[in-house]
């Protein structure tokens, strides 16, 4: 079964409306899509009725933000209950933490004479929440910088101008919304986080103990090597193993994230999360 487990809509930080997701996937043979915006679940409705329109089956889910150890660590969940009271109110919680982030950024942006980015950036927020990305896009814009990855390396990442540091939810926390809206817990995109060794065991034994199910072995920020090493934890920790684009739709450079369908297959050692929905 090709798949992709983890895309964005404009109800986060991706550029598509969720429909428009959903006819990407559908040009690049996925015949199993989740919905993962971040922290909000308002595109699950438009992007299930396309999906079905469009004879592809379709996993409700959500990117949840969590700190561990001073690092913000993402949690997918998949085959969410987007009616859970406890999912929801959690949730709401981590977007009103990115409101209040918003402002400072839009503060220390001020301080440092580039004024009114947090009104630019909402401007280009057409969803539920405002993130480093959109400032990173009215950055763009207004010629403050080239690049998207200019805008972090200059004004918005650690040590910079704009740089807020936040404190999320534990990854318990966030497995435990999952959980009680009936989801799997997926550890997204190992490979970006700066660890050690020993560090990456900690956090793959922490979330496995916290009841964390599966992990992100291919990504579209993975490299094939980076695939092999996790389908080789994934063994270790009995966790099984996911796959996903983390698609945000074409880059305004003219370039685009790894479109949904284009993924290596994962290892043949690895049991897909994907057996729980397959039947």
């Amino acid at each position: 079964m090709r798949c992709d487990l983890h895309t964005h809509s404009f109800h986060s930080d991706g550029i598509l409306a969720p429909a428009e997701v959903v006819a990407h996937a559908l040009e690049g043979g996925v015949e199993l899509l989740a919905l993962t915006d971040h922290d909000v679940t308002d595109g699950l409705d438009e992007a299930r009725a396309a999906a079905e329109a469009a004879g592809i089956r379709f996993l409700p889910g959500v990117e949840i933000s969590t700190t561990w150890e001073g690092m913000t660590i993402h949690i997918v969940g998949l085959g969410i209950d987007p009616a859970s009271t406890i999912l929801q109110a959690g949730l709401k919680r981590l977007r009103d933490i990115r409101h209040e982030r918003a402002a400072e950024i839009d503060r220390r942006l001020a301080k440092h004479r580039i004024p009114g980015t947090l009104a630019g950036a909402a401007a280009l927020a057409r969803g539920a929440i405002v993130s480093r990305t959109h400032f990173a896009r009215y950055l763009l814009s207004q010629g403050y910088v080239t690049g998207i990855g200019q805008a972090f390396r200059r004004y918005l990442g650690r040590g910079c101008p704009g740089h807020t540091p936040t404190v999320w939810v534990p990854i318990e926390e966030a497995i435990g919304w999952i959980r009680a809206a009936s989801g799997v817990a997926v550890l997204a995109h190992p490979a970006r986080y700066k660890l050690s060794s020993g560090k990456r065991r900690k956090l793959l034994a922490e979330f496995k103990a916290g009841g964390g199910h599966a992990i992100e072995v291919v990504s579209g920020a993975h490299s094939p090597d980076e695939a092999r090493r996790f389908a080789q934890f994934a063994q270790e920790f009995g966790l099984e193993a996911s796959l996903g684009s983390d698609y945000h739709g074409p880059f305004e450079s003219g370039g685009s994230w790894t479109r949904p369908g284009c993924l290596a297959p994962l290892p043949p050692e690895c049991t897909p999360v994907w057996h729980r929905w397959a039947a």
